[in-house]
């Protein structure tokens, strides 16, 4: 199966996962506004949000890419919303948008490194963006509930995040055609 006709599934499990994982960790901790709820929101969202980019990646990659993204989110997300004192105005959550993308880009493009997909760095140099513009994009969208300190933006962002990662991800395994083989031998 070509890199396209599979790749299709990579926007699914965006916008699938996300507000999946957000609505439970939310129903958890009820709300980033601390260390513990950022830590416990990181754990639920990573968890959920790895596994189901990993089953849309998994011919090209190995599980690795589940614990990557929980260490990436748990990171990111305590720093992000940390770094912003747990704000919720539009320039706070695109700053923890950010980085949170950096943490979960530089955790995952280490997996597509050591598959050797070509670029992997780019990976983690778009994650960033990529995450801050979801953020902005859904404060609009969900601004009458924005105190409720979700741990990951909405579907509006999940849109825009799952377009701009997909072309992305199409451009680095389209160059690495060996990479099909990688998943089943690192599983190994």
């Amino acid at each position: 199966m070509s890199v396209t006709r599979r790749l299709w599934l990579w926007p699914v499990s965006i916008l699938v996962s996300f507000p999946i994982g957000g609505l439970i960790a939310d129903l958890v901790v009820d709300g980033v506004d601390s260390v513990g709820a950022a830590l416990t929101a990181g754990l639920i969202t990573g968890a959920i949000i790895g596994a189901a980019q990993w089953l849309a990646l998994r011919p090209w990659l190995s599980w690795v890419w589940i614990p990557a993204t929980v260490v990436g989110m748990v990171v990111g997300l305590v720093a992000g919303a940390a770094l912003v004192d747990y704000g919720i105005d539009r320039a706070d959550l695109a700053l923890m948008g950010a980085v949170n993308g950096l943490g979960v880009g530089v955790m995952q493009a280490v997996v597509l490194a050591r598959h050797q997909i070509p670029g992997a760095f780019w990976w983690a140099v778009a994650n960033p963006p990529a995450w801050a513009l979801g953020w902005f994009v859904s404060s609009y969208v969900i601004s009458r509930n924005i105190d409720e300190r979700f741990p990951i933006f909405g579907a509006s962002g999940d849109i825009v995040y799952g377009l701009l990662t997909w072309l992305l991800l199409a451009v680095l395994l389209r160059a690495a055609p060996e990479a099909r083989g990688t998943a089943a031998t690192a599983a190994q």
